[in-house]
């Protein structure tokens, strides 16, 4: 039983040695009238770049890195081509009211989250 609990933080730290580093790149990408893409957990900022604007319908532009955070992209949801608000943050809630309040900033009277992401922590 001893030699069990000896052996025991050497086998962890050969665990964790195996175990990689999460990936921690992603991107969103916006469009038109509420259009968007994101990608998330990738190895690297051109690869998430490259499949946010990939999964976003229509003409969309890389609206922003996401780096270990979260990040959130709000509509108005009866006029969806008019205003929007899109933030990061490290926490989800936070993102989630920054990209609210830029909406009604931009003119936007219904504005609700349409879409979200975390990267690897956030």
């Amino acid at each position: 039983m001893i030699k069990f609990w000896r052996a025991c933080p050497l086998a962890v730290a050969i665990l964790a040695g195996t175990i990689g580093v999460a990936n921690a790149a992603g991107a969103f990408a916006i469009g038109t009238c509420g259009a968007y893409g994101y990608a998330f957990d990738y190895e690297r900022a051109a690869e998430a770049r490259t499949a946010a604007a990939h999964k976003c319908s229509g003409t969309c532009k890389i609206a922003g890195e996401i780096r270990r955070a979260c990040a959130a992209l709000a509509i108005d949801i009866k006029h969806p081509c008019r205003s929007f608000g899109w933030a990061t943050d490290p926490h989800l809630g936070k993102a989630e009211n920054v990209s609210l309040h830029r909406c009604y900033q931009s003119g936007g009277r219904d504005c609700v989250v349409r879409a979200f992401a975390c990267d690897e922590k956030g």
